[in-house]
């Protein structure tokens, strides 16, 4: 069988956490951003969990991570 190639642009937004969840970015972060709070900029640096609904779809376009 042969193997499945990676998707180049999910490999550079996505990493699987030690407990196999998927962990992402924010968006919102890289223009427009004198308008919003330095609170909201603060807390969009952070990253946090991909929703339930997606995780089957990027895990099968990360296979090897």
């Amino acid at each position: 069988m042969p193997k499945i190639k990676t998707h180049s642009g999910s490999k550079k937004r996505f990493k699987i956490s030690k407990s196999g969840k998927i962990i992402r970015g924010h968006a919102n972060k890289s223009h427009i951003l004198s308008k919003k709070s330095t609170k909201r900029k603060r807390t969009l640096r952070q990253t946090t969990t991909a929703d339930k609904t997606n995780v089957a779809q990027i895990k099968r376009l990360i296979p090897y991570k």
